[in-house]
């Protein structure tokens, strides 16, 4: 008989309005009702485990235990113990009776990830458990019931892998009872928007508020295939949330290194249409727009590029020199090209001019040790 879930108990952990979410929220309220395994299929980080806390969620079992156990992260030597427990002086090291996951999950419900990753002898075992629902533990001699609900999760293509020999046939149609599969991030690429702010609210960092998405940055989010699926949506937002807390993330703000190579291609593409350089350096990061190496270089307070003010003053006085020996000005350079780095002066000088300010420069020179204060407008006594 179905039993609804408790009222206090969250039973909707999938995010998103998209139709293949709504497809596989039914699916998994009309599944929840039995007590048959289930197995649950598809891609890293697509909420896999999500699925299956709804199914006990939002089944009979909702009041009892939900047990989570990774085959592939347990050592091979230590996955039997593991899952149905051992008894003291079993092997070194057992000092004490151990329960396994099998009877921590009694009359609730044990996830087994990743089943594709289980040892073939395992297998074997497994595979007796799930037909006569009795465990034997690790040097126990007597057989112990046990009643769970099994649902079990791969990534992997278990009837590719049975066909090459990795996994048993008949291990596979014993779970394969409920079949469930779950949908990756880029077929559904409606509930993106509602992930980034879902994922926002839980990753704000505390005194902050959540960052928000400028709609350009959305668009470029939503054109990414998003390999590592809602998993990989989420890392993202906690790594913007740390590097930006409370603040407005726009496309030409993240540095390109933040991002992963295909959404910085994305990135790139955005920024030309934006007639911006395709790539947003790090400093960016800390608000600072793109500049020369000029205006990146510390100049003394209240100083400038260009002429200093006793500079000008002996560029005037030569150029009085210079119109009483009937000679063109000599050009003062402005402050903007004549010493800025990397400028070019913005003009040009014949020979005749520059054999002329030369002369001016060694007749200027010749005044000045016969101290003509008149022409040299220096602060030497007379």
């Amino acid at each position: 008989m179905y039993i609804p879930s408790k009222p206090n108990v969250p039973a909707n952990l999938l995010v998103g309005q998209s139709l293949a979410i709504q497809s596989l929220r039914r699916l998994i309220e009309s599944l929840a009702a039995s007590t048959s395994t289930a197995l649950i299929t598809g891609e890293s980080g697509t909420g896999k485990e999500l699925v299956a806390q709804m199914l006990h969620r939002q089944g009979a079992r909702a009041d009892a235990a939900f047990v989570p156990l990774n085959c592939g992260a347990i050592p091979k030597e230590l996955i039997e113990s593991e899952l149905f427990g051992h008894r003291k002086g079993a092997f070194t090291g057992a000092i004490a009776d151990r329960l396994g996951r099998f009877e921590l999950a009694h009359g609730g419900t044990l996830f087994l990830d990743e089943i594709g990753d289980l040892p073939m002898d395992m297998q074997v075992k497994l595979l007796r458990v799930l037909q006569e629902r009795c465990i034997l533990p690790v040097g126990a001699s007597k057989e112990v019931p046990v009643d769970v609900r099994v649902i079990a999760a791969t990534h992997k293509n278990l009837e590719s892998e049975v066909a090459q020999g990795r996994f048993r046939e008949d291990l596979y149609y014993r779970l394969n009872v409920l079949p469930i599969q779950t949908c990756p991030l880029r077929e559904r690429a409606d509930d993106i928007e509602l992930l980034l702010n879902h994922y926002a609210q839980k990753h704000v960092l505390s005194g902050h508020k959540p960052i928000r998405f400028d709609a350009q940055m959305i668009r470029l989010l939503c054109e990414y295939d998003w390999p590592g699926n809602v998993r990989e949506i989420s890392n993202l937002v906690d790594r913007f949330s740390t590097l930006f807390p409370g603040q407005h993330i726009e496309v030409q703000r993240i540095p390109t290194c933040m991002l992963p190579p295909g959404l910085a291609r994305i990135q790139a593409a955005h920024l030309a249409r934006m007639d911006r350089p395709c790539e947003v350096p790090l400093s960016a990061l800390y608000g600072e727009e793109e500049e020369s190496w000029a205006d990146s270089v510390s100049l003394p307070p209240g100083a400038q590029w260009g002429p200093s003010a006793d500079q000008a003053e002996a560029h005037e006085s030569l150029n009085e020199m210079a119109v009483l020996l009937g000679h063109m000005p000599i050009p003062v350079p402005s402050a903007q090209a004549a010493t800025m780095p990397g400028a070019q002066a913005q003009t040009e000088a014949s020979n005749d001019e520059i054999n002329a300010v030369e002369q001016a420069i060694f007749l200027a020179q010749g005044i000045q040790t016969l101290r003509r204060p008149n022409f040299c407008n220096c602060n030497a006594p007379p």
